[in-house]
């Protein structure tokens, strides 16, 4: 079974690698994609740690709910874990 995250729902300032139409919505970690330098850190020049990155699916009806034309078509966006919250296997 997938792993079912939430993206964290965050409003900070500056650059920052998470869109905001994905911000609060669930999806599944579709798979890891390894550890890569915080592009957050780096757009301002500074010691990068590494961060893991996945690629996580979404379906049309979380991203867009009522207004999805396809609600069972998927979008996948490349997420760095610390923008992710994971989910109980039971939570809504």
């Amino acid at each position: 079974m997938a792993e079912r995250v939430r993206v964290k729902a965050l409003n900070p300032p500056g650059h920052v690698r998470a869109p905001w139409y994905l911000r609060g919505k669930v999806g599944v970690i579709e798979r890891p994609l390894g550890a890569f330098a915080n592009p957050e850190q780096l757009a301002y020049g500074l010691p990068a740690e590494e961060k893991p990155l996945y690629r996580v699916r979404f379906t049309m009806a979380e991203v867009w709910g009522d207004r999805a034309e396809t609600p069972d078509d998927t979008l996948d966006a490349e997420l760095y874990g610390h923008w992710l919250e994971r989910l109980d296997a039971h939570a809504p």
